[in-house]
């Protein structure tokens, strides 16, 4: 096919190609894609014509791509990007008028504790987009802006593709959270002694508090790992237990539920929460606005931190 045969072909079929690699399922394209089980049912017949392969071969409740789909999607996927880089630098960006949809990453502490606040500042700047969020973490974090799933993620970042581009927004300071109304700041010993919460999307028990213990030849009970920061005021409402959270997923505790936040009888390393996006992403009028209305808002903290001195 030389580039004249590109009249025939259709760009809305190349997308739903797409967008059927990453979900490999029918019902969850057309809902990524906002259109019907059917439209996307009757763009698979017609991409199956085209490329004169089944492309998808359903085994249980997934369709898996053939070879031949597999080849395909490794040189649609970024000549794709490329159209889509065009399209946008020649269109001007008004996020007062923009019905645009983004697909983004966040961790579940940003999810919690800051998105509220970054959705009531994007009502009022861009009333008429969509934000659609993917919960990440920082080992699931590469591999979605690698195929394109999210085209910026809010974590821990590491291992992060060479292409994609990275911004520190914040230094994660760890506090320590309780619900009990006792009002002296616990001891080292005391706070060793009382049973612990881990939040944990792995559901790893021992982390950077257990490290930093170890180093002082002291060590805690973690008696619950639970994957959700959610979680956390019911848990620990009128109970002895404790958590170790982000200082900003404590402000948020403290205002909505009434929890005690301090800071923690030792010292613990502070990671920074980062922002990372796709490469070809990147010069997207869209997304530069996205992002730099991640950074004003997310980047340093709105509020003062409301912890006990």
């Amino acid at each position: 096919m030389n580039r004249n045969d590109l009249r025939r072909a259709d760009l809305n079929l190349l997308v739903v190609f797409e967008t059927m690699m990453r979900e490999r399922n029918v019902t969850r394209a057309g809902e990524r894609l906002f259109i019907g089980q059917t439209t996307v049912s009757s763009a698979l017949a017609r991409l199956r014509s085209m490329f004169n392969d089944p492309l998808f071969i359903r085994t249980g409740g997934v369709m898996e791509p053939t070879a031949r789909a597999e080849e395909i999607h490794a040189r649609l996927a970024p000549a794709l990007d490329g159209i889509a880089v065009a399209l946008s630098c020649s269109q001007e960006f008004d996020p007062l008028t923009s019905d645009a949809a983004f697909h983004v990453g966040l961790s579940d502490d940003v999810e919690y504790a800051l998105l509220p606040q970054l959705m009531r500042r994007l009502r009022d700047e861009a009333p008429n987009i969509t934000l659609v969020v993917r919960r990440v973490d920082q080992w699931q974090l590469p591999q979605l802006i690698t195929t394109g799933e999210i085209s910026v993620g809010i974590s821990l970042a590491q291992g992060l593709p060479a292409s994609s581009h990275c911004k520190r927004l914040r230094p994660m300071q760890p506090v320590l959270l309780r619900g009990d109304s006792a009002a002296c700041r616990l001891t080292l010993d005391e706070f060793c002694a009382r049973p612990h919460v881990v939040v944990s999307s792995m559901g790893n028990v021992i982390d950077d508090v257990d490290h930093a213990l170890a180093v002082m030849g002291r060590q805690r009970k973690v008696v619950l790992a639970v994957p959700q920061f959610s979680a956390l005021p019911g848990l620990l409402a009128a109970s002895d237990m404790v958590a170790i959270v982000p200082d900003y997923v404590a402000q948020a505790m403290e205002r909505l539920h009434g929890m005690h936040a301090e800071f923690a009888p030792l010292e613990l390393p502070a990671p920074y929460l980062s922002m990372a996006w796709r490469g070809a992403s990147h010069d997207d009028p869209r997304e530069r606005w996205l992002r730099s209305c991640f950074f004003r808002y997310l980047g340093q903290a709105v509020e003062q931190a409301a912890v006990a001195a």
